[in-house]
């Protein structure tokens, strides 16, 4: 069973989460539509749903949680 943190809920009832594998660490992107729509969930490669033409809420969700990871500031003198 995978890993998984919510990223974003749609105001429709869609959930993305970001997954993770514990075997062996790889990550995906999780999709759980709606019940009226059949709630079943589809995992998404991270490269497919970047690059997905369509850039919603739940893709900066999803950015904002990578821009976390990063402990100095944007731009920041590093010297």
């Amino acid at each position: 069973m995978a890993e998984r943190r919510e990223l974003y809920r749609s105001p429709n009832g869609d959930s993305w989460f970001l997954g993770r594998e514990p075997q062996n660490g790889h990550a995906f992107v999780i999709h759980q539509p709606n019940a009226p729509s059949g709630g079943r969930l589809s995992p998404i490669e991270l490269g497919e749903f970047l690059n997905a033409a369509t850039k919603g809420p739940e893709h900066q969700a999803l950015l904002r949680l990578i821009g976390t990871l990063v402990d100095v500031p944007p731009f920041a003198d590093r010297t």
